[in-house]
């Protein structure tokens, strides 16, 4: 089969959650998705006739809010996989970023300083590179969607695109919004930055 010249990946962030709406940050914890979260993750049917993706090949995050998110836009997982879970903010998990900036460091970001005692900036450009690296092994013959979080498709984006991870910052991508990456074999772009679907989320991206 000949190699395919254009390419896309279709990012997906779950919907809602109690600690998206309160900005909260989110890792391992298993945490289910809102009513307004499976709403607007409901409306994510029909994206792949919306963005020109045909018969994509699916991964996902293995926390519950990725599953259900995909499960509630009708797509089925081909793969689960811990490459493309949210940053692992270790001792800052369940805090919000005012709260982290009040308690331990009025400077913090998670993308200046990663996230203390989980995963460090270092460790998540290499996951994101390595999630990288398996989709891009996958573009070659079809496309890809990607269910995951907000701070790990943010970093995807940026990796992908051969950005710094900090730049990641300036990527508002809400719950059960998506972001559209393609590569025409000449360049690689942000083509869309979409959502949710028929409306913008009230919680501000943390």
């Amino acid at each position: 089969m000949a190699e395919r010249t254009d390419r896309r990946i279709l990012l997906i962030r779950h919907g809602q959650t109690e600690w998206s709406l309160s900005n909260q940050h989110t890792g391992r914890t298993d945490i289910a998705l809102t009513e307004r979260g499976e709403s607007d993750a409901t409306r994510l049917r029909g994206i792949l006739d919306f963005t020109g993706l045909d018969a994509p090949y699916v991964l996902a995050s293995p926390r519950t809010r990725a599953q259900r998110t995909a499960e509630l836009a009708d797509l089925r997982v081909d793969e689960t996989s811990e490459l493309f879970a949210e940053w692992d903010y270790g001792d800052y998990e369940g805090l919000t970023r005012e709260h982290i900036r009040a308690e331990f460091d009025p400077d913090w970001t998670i993308w200046s300083h990663g996230g203390r005692g989980g995963e460090s900036v270092d460790d998540m450009v290499r996951r994101v590179d390595a999630a990288v690296a398996h989709v891009d092994a996958l573009l070659a013959t079809t496309d890809v969607v990607i269910v995951s979080h907000g701070h790990f498709s943010r970093s995807f984006v940026c990796r992908y695109l051969g950005w710094p991870i900090a730049c990641g910052a300036g990527v508002d991508l809400r719950p059960a919004g998506s972001a559209l990456l393609t590569d025409t074999g000449r360049d690689r772009r942000l083509s869309q930055l979409i959502g949710p679907i028929g409306s913008w989320a009230s919680a501000a991206s943390i």
